[in-house]
């Protein structure tokens, strides 16, 4: 049989690791929250780029034809 010392170490062992294992299950579900509400803001944030850019090219639709055509000025051709 074994020895009653040696099955305690075991069984304090066995304790320790189902409680790591519930922190590291409750840490899981936080980062998995952390990830949903940082995926809906990502297409938040997308969602709101496509629609400044639809409000922008409704603009540039708007506008004379050629003006949109003008040279580049010479400051940005140093650059």
């Amino acid at each position: 049989m074994a020895d009653p010392k040696h099955i305690d170490q075991i069984t304090e062992r066995v304790e320790r690791l189902l409680l790591r294992h519930e922190e590291l299950q409750r840490t899981n579900a936080l980062l998995v929250e952390q990830v949903h509400a940082l995926q809906a803001e990502r297409d938040s944030l997308k969602s709101r780029l496509m629609a400044a850019r639809a409000r922008i090219d409704a603009l540039l639709d708007r506008l004379p034809p050629g003006l949109g055509d003008t040279p580049q000025d010479s400051s940005k051709e140093r650059s």
